[in-house]
């Protein structure tokens, strides 16, 4: 039985490896992606989107919807300095790689979810576009099994000292996410910084046909990490603990997000119970096994035997 998921992504080097597995992985049935400004300018997300769709030849299977240019309120600050300037440098997708649907990307989210009488959503971008839609289309909200996030972290960020990025890009969207009455799971930095791409697997997606080979070289290119540790795929641990929650420790509380002041962007967990009379909003991932995670990474590129993705 597969899951049938929506991707809402700003690839994004890590969302690239995400939408790589969600696309591939027989166990899920991805209905829809759609685009968020973030990692990159939306326009660039878009296309980024639309590359990693064509590279696997799923154009007619798999549409895509561009969405928000910028956060609700805040400023749009990018992370080019992570990603590169085009969001996915180090490999070249062409420039025949299609065009997204005519429609908004809250309308296709709308649309899709609709159809369905269980989706799982799975952002791995700023939550822009699912908080445009909750505000617009409430009724949308019990069609929803659950949301799988990544974003996040209770021990300390990575845009300060309290705040990831995700939520850090738009934390008012992020606010309204997760005050909505959906079940979430916030996969976030407390385990993405555990589960790192080992040099050694890096080394052995080259032995993996042209799929290994394209993630190893946007890998490559990821200034996030290092080369004698490895790499967090932040986004990835969302599909990983979609196929194998088994592998992941969570903690049920409540998390509020800051929408102001030096601590914007924090996500700050009622860890004792003690704020919220003993109500919780959110599944929060604290630990996780990034050896299974390694080993299930190449497993899952291994499956995909692509010896010309393009043909």
């Amino acid at each position: 039985m597969t899951t049938k998921i929506i991707m809402d992504t700003d690839p994004g080097i890590d969302d690239a490896a995400a939408l790589t597995m969600a696309i591939n992985d027989p166990s899920l049935d991805l209905k829809l992606i759609t685009t968020v400004a973030g990692n990159v300018t939306v326009d660039k997300t878009t296309a980024n989107a639309l590359k990693i769709v064509n590279f696997f030849g799923k154009n007619d299977q798999i549409p895509v919807a561009g969405g928000a240019v910028a956060p609700l309120i805040k400023p749009f600050e990018d992370a080019a300095r992570i990603h590169g300037e085009s969001g996915m440098p180090g490999y070249d997708f062409g420039d025949d790689f299609g065009q997204p649907l005519a429609k908004t990307a809250v309308e296709a989210l709308r649309d899709a979810i609709m159809a369905e009488d269980e989706v799982t959503l799975v952002p791995t971008g700023s939550y822009t576009n699912i908080a445009l839609l909750f505000s617009q289309y409430p009724e949308v909200k019990s069609h929803i099994k659950q949301i799988v996030a990544m974003g996040g972290s209770i021990s300390g960020g990575n845009m300060t000292s309290a705040a990831e990025f995700n939520v850090f890009t738009d934390p008012d969207a992020a606010k309204i996410m997760y005050n909505a009455g959906v079940p979430i799971v916030m996969v976030g930095l407390d385990v993405t910084l555990k589960a790192l791409l080992t040099p050694a697997s890096q080394e052995k997606l080259l032995e993996m046909g042209e799929a290994g080979k394209m993630l190893h070289d946007l890998v490559t290119h990821y200034n996030d990490g290092d080369d004698q540790d490895g790499h967090p795929m932040h986004d990835v641990n969302t599909i990983f603990y979609l196929l194998h929650p088994e592998a992941f420790t969570t903690k049920e509380m409540w998390i509020d997000v800051v929408t102001d002041g030096p601590a914007i962007g924090a996500t700050v967990g009622d860890v004792r119970g003690a704020y919220h009379d003993g109500k919780v909003n959110a599944k929060v991932c604290v630990d996780i096994d990034a050896a299974a995670f390694n080993k299930w990474f190449l497993e899952e590129v291994a499956a995909m035997n692509k010896v010309d993705c393009n043909n």
